[in-house]
Parts: C-alpha cells; structure tokens; sequence
C-alpha cells in the first residue's frame, strides 16, 4: 500500500512539471516586454488583460481569450514570418509605422478586406507589437 501511495504521489508531481514545463508552449508568441490577452467574443466588446509576469499561468485563469499580443524593442519580420509558418498578406504603410497583416500558423482568427488575418505586425521606429489575429485597441 505505501508503495502504491509513493508511486501516485511520484506521478502526479512528475505530471505538474511535464505540465509547467509545457505552459510556455500554450502562448502564440515569445514573451516580450509584456503580454496581452484580448478577452471576448468580438473587437466590439474586447478588453485587454496585461500580464507583466508568467503570461502562460495567466492565460489558464481566462476564459474569453480571443488573441494575444507582446512587443518587441526590435524584430527580425523575415525571420519571425519563417518561425510562424507566415506569409504577407498586405501592407499598410501610416506616417509612423508599417503594418504587415499575414496568415500564419496561430489559433485565432479575423476576416479583414475579404482575407483571413490572424497575425498582424506593426513596426514603429519606437519598437514592434505583434498580434494574433490583430492588435485591437489601437497601437
């Protein structure tokens, strides 16, 4: 019986760590400077909950999340489109900034113009804000 008792304790603490350890994966994107979730069921009733710390333990705490955002000082956009399995699908050019909206392999999803965008990349001279599927809320 106590052998039994030590094997069930010995499992279930190795399941919480193959868990913890594979929390970081459930997260679109690499932790930036901090982390957004977009909370609800359209960018009409959409609000943002930041997380400054753990994103990954943040994220299992919501319930509503439909997208996900950080921002980088600088980002290696050729580079990043190659890790995401992502393709451009158009181009904004602003007077300050220039906003890619792609497809990629990420979970969330929007129709935009008639295209499905759920990766959206906005580079500033002041640093990049990567969003799936766009940065709600303005940036």
């Amino acid at each position: 019986m106590r052998f039994i008792k030590l094997l069930s304790v010995t499992l279930a603490a190795g399941a919480f760590i193959a868990a913890l350890a594979l929390l970081p994966s459930r997260l679109c994107f690499e932790s930036g400077e901090s982390y957004t979730f977009f909370c609800g069921d359209s960018s009409k009733n959409c609000r943002e909950v930041i997380s400054y710390g753990n994103a990954a333990l943040k994220k299992l705490t919501l319930t509503d999340v439909c997208g996900e955002c950080t921002e980088y000082p600088e980002l290696d956009v050729d580079g990043f489109l190659r890790k995401v399995g992502g393709e451009i699908v158009f181009v904004e050019e602003l007077s300050d900034s220039v906003n890619y909206y792609c497809r990629a392999d990420l979970p969330y999803s929007v129709n935009l113009y008639g295209e499905e965008i759920n990766l959206h990349i906005c580079v500033k001279q002041s640093g990049v804000k990567i969003a799936s599927p766009i940065i709600f809320g303005g940036y």
